[in-house]
């Protein structure tokens, strides 16, 4: 099973290169195929040139600068549009996210045949470092609120880093998010649509270099949408979009 990696970035110079070193060494440890997909969201700094001399090193780099629109969900939607693998996973370019994680979801996939994974940072095992006390009562809230009004037995959705399976991309498209509300958009159509998850801890540790990207007081009204964009599909749509069962299962059913 090949796994693809998208990756995100924007004026990621600094950060990026430990990154992606890291990523590659720790799969091909683990002898696990993979492609590494990075969407240069047209940096302003040297991040694109930072990616061609990184992937005269790395053989499973593949990079494409995405002109627009720009925006965090754009760029994660260009990748998630040309990915090469069998399964696919959402990481950040700040080494934020840590590649041992990924193996554990990559292994609970390969071991359950769930159709996602869903990395937590809030259940035992998983951890943050350096997590700015504001931004972590902001989550906390956020979080609780999806889970009520979707019933969703998830603490983490907000958290970006997560495993799909091929299928299960195509599955819960078309994307509609061009903003940082594509992490809980995905998810939510994935628990909406029938597909099946896995939840695995994970640590995420604060960026060392630039600032984040994410401007909280301009996201709340665009997560709200995609949250009531999800309801109204769950209770609405008399399950239009739900996963379609496979042959087996509906010989089975019969």
């Amino acid at each position: 099973m090949k796994l693809s990696v998208v990756i995100p970035a924007y004026n990621e110079q600094d950060s990026i290169p430990e990154t992606l070193r890291s990523l590659h060494q720790t799969l091909t440890r683990e002898g696990i195929e993979h492609e590494i997909f990075v969407t240069n969201d047209n940096s302003k700094d040297n991040t694109l040139q930072v990616l061609q001399q990184l992937s005269l090193e790395i053989p499973t780099l593949h990079f494409e600068t995405n002109k627009g629109p720009n925006g965090f969900g754009y760029a994660v939607r260009y990748g998630l549009e040309r990915f090469s693998g069998d399964c696919v996973a959402v990481m950040m370019a700040d080494m934020s996210d840590d590649p041992e994680d990924l193996v554990r979801f990559y292994r609970k996939m390969q071991e359950t045949d769930a159709d996602a994974v869903f990395g937590s940072r809030w259940v035992k095992g998983g951890k943050v470092i350096d997590y700015p006390a504001l931004k972590k009562t902001i989550n906390r809230v956020a979080n609780l609120i999806i889970r009520v009004m979707i019933g969703i037995k998830y603490n983490d959705t907000t958290n970006a880093f997560k495993l799909y399976k091929r299928e299960t991309i195509e599955g819960i498209k078309p994307f509609l998010s061009p903003h940082f509300n594509l992490t809980v958009e995905l998810p939510l159509k994935a628990y909406v649509r029938g597909y099946s998850f896995e939840i695995v801890p994970n640590s995420w540790t604060n960026r060392k270099y630039g600032e984040s990207k994410l401007k909280i007081k301009e996201m709340g009204s665009r997560y709200f949408f995609i949250l009531l964009y999800c309801m109204i599909e769950k209770f609405f749509s008399r399950g239009d979009y739900l996963k379609k069962k496979t042959a087996q299962n509906a010989t089975v059913s019969r």
